[in-house]
């Protein structure tokens, strides 16, 4: 079932849809479950379940160390897990398990035939995101991609959006982004943009989506498509 707030219609059409990567754009969980399964199994614990490494992705790779090995920055062998986890992921995204979510392709594809850009901006290291892209097959499709390389204030903060947006030529105004985490819509609204929150994402435990104030909640790509659908005007969907 879709979830919904209260629309806020777009006052104008659409110039460019921003995506998050992880949890939004691209399912990765499953190669970060892989490395955390090697890395337990090599320290003789359990690994954490699927669906906790999945509320936990979003975080980062600070809080998959968390996750795995109880352990907190400042603890003598946090660092060398962060880094080990760190080598093991990038050598995976050579390989990688990720994928678009479901219906994500057609929207790209809707979008490039509606001659509407399409972007990333994410925290996820440019070492890591680049690469991802070109694995995927993304990187010539996608139109800026902004990593925390790129800026002096990551999201929450509206700096790398608005950088996304210089680079596009757009007014944010006239922008949508779509994350599935608070820090996306809090860093969407404070740059002014049109706000989507990705129900089928990393979600976090709390706060709940109902509570992120997102202009929208899709439940499925096809609610955002549908979204957009109803609300671009002059570029619209059909």
């Amino acid at each position: 079932m879709s979830m919904q707030t209260p629309e806020f219609p777009l006052q104008t059409q659409v110039a460019a849809v921003l995506f998050d990567l992880d949890g939004t754009l691209v399912h990765t969980a499953p190669d970060f479950s892989d490395v955390l399964q090697q890395l337990c199994q090599q320290a003789g614990i359990a690994a954490p379940s699927e669906q906790a490494v999945h509320a936990t992705v979003s975080s980062g790779a600070r809080a998959l160390v968390k996750l795995a090995f109880d352990r907190e920055p400042g603890d003598p062998d946090f660092e060398p897990l962060l880094t080990e986890l760190l080598e093991r992921y990038f050598d995976r995204i050579q390989q990688t398990q990720s994928a678009l979510y479901p219906n994500m392709a057609a929207l790209l594809a809707t979008l490039a035939g509606r001659d509407i850009p399409w972007g990333v901006v994410t925290n996820k290291p440019v070492r890591f995101s680049e690469p991802l892209m070109r694995s995927l097959g993304l990187h010539e499709q996608c139109a800026v991609l902004i990593c925390p390389d790129h800026v002096s204030r990551s999201k929450p903060d509206p700096e790398p959006l608005l950088l996304a947006c210089k680079q596009l030529g757009v007014s944010p105004k006239q922008c949508i982004y779509v994350g599935d985490h608070p820090r996306d819509i809090d860093a969407g609204r404070a740059a002014g943009m049109h706000t989507v929150a990705a129900g089928w994402g990393y979600l976090p435990p709390e706060p709940p989506i109902e509570q992120w104030q997102a202009d929208f909640i899709a439940g499925q790509v096809i609610d955002l498509a549908n979204h957009m659908s109803q609300h671009a005007q002059q570029k619209e969907f059909s």
